[in-house]
């Protein structure tokens, strides 16, 4: 395995160690997850953040645990790292107040990159956006990613796919990762049929990037996720 220290140029942002449930934990030994070293050609640094958990960041933005995510990132940096981003694409929601507060390229989110890719393909396509959780995407993590309206984006959640659901609802089973899998491209499908403009998909959760080749192979479209993004702004520093 890689090391994640040395010659690392990015810090990445995680929940906190133990608060992790364990359907999650299975997710991050998938080459592709966020947190996983073998996701990258380089070198990264994890840093866990006390108190970031899915409650805080994805159900419930805390501002207490931005503080201490600005002060782990400020900690990163002056040991070296030349970027922050984080695990969590929810984490969009203070991608401004992290990128004020720090004096290297911060990207939250993988939301990021909608911007880029609707200009690319025109505004007559539709951009698909597949999350964790539809319910908890609101407003506000669009506009702080520099969305300002959601005119041609489709979002679709997972929450009623059942295989991922279970990772919140039994926090402490075991989840089929294939039926995962399965539920992920499934939902990419249906989003095509309902929505045959969609020109590409955006995945905002750091654990589906392990199905983008996936999406892919059956839809034909680009899949933008968690590492393309990384990998783009490492190859910028």
């Amino acid at each position: 395995m890689k090391s994640e220290i040395g010659g690392a140029k990015i810090g990445i942002l995680c929940w906190e160690t133990g608060h992790v449930p364990k359907g999650l934990m299975q997710l991050e030994t998938l080459v592709g997850n966020s947190t996983n070293l073998e996701s990258y050609a380089y070198p990264v640094r994890l840093k866990p953040v006390q108190g970031a958990n899915v409650h805080t960041i994805l159900e419930d933005p805390d501002p207490t645990v931005l503080q201490t995510m600005i002060e782990d990132a400020r900690a990163l940096v002056a040991d070296g790292i030349k970027a922050i981003t984080t695990s969590c694409g929810f984490n969009a929601i203070f991608q401004r107040e992290l990128a004020a507060a720090l004096n290297v390229p911060v990207f939250a989110s993988s939301l990021l990159q909608i911007p880029l890719v609707k200009q690319v393909h025109g505004t007559t396509g539709e951009i698909c956006v597949i999350t964790a959780r539809a319910s908890a995407l609101r407003p506000e993590h669009f506009v702080s990613a520099g969305i300002l309206n959601q005119e041609g984006l489709v979002i679709c959640g997972l929450e009623d796919c059942k295989a991922w659901n279970q990772i919140f609802t039994e926090p402490e089973t075991d989840v089929d990762l294939d039926e995962i899998e399965r539920e992920v491209l499934g939902t990419a499908l249906r989003a095509i049929e309902k929505h045959p403009n969609i020109r590409a998909f955006v995945l905002e959760c750091t654990d589906l990037p392990p199905f983008s080749k996936a999406i892919r192979r059956q839809t034909g479209l680009p899949v933008f996720d968690f590492i393309t993004m990384v990998n783009y702004f490492h190859s910028a520093i």
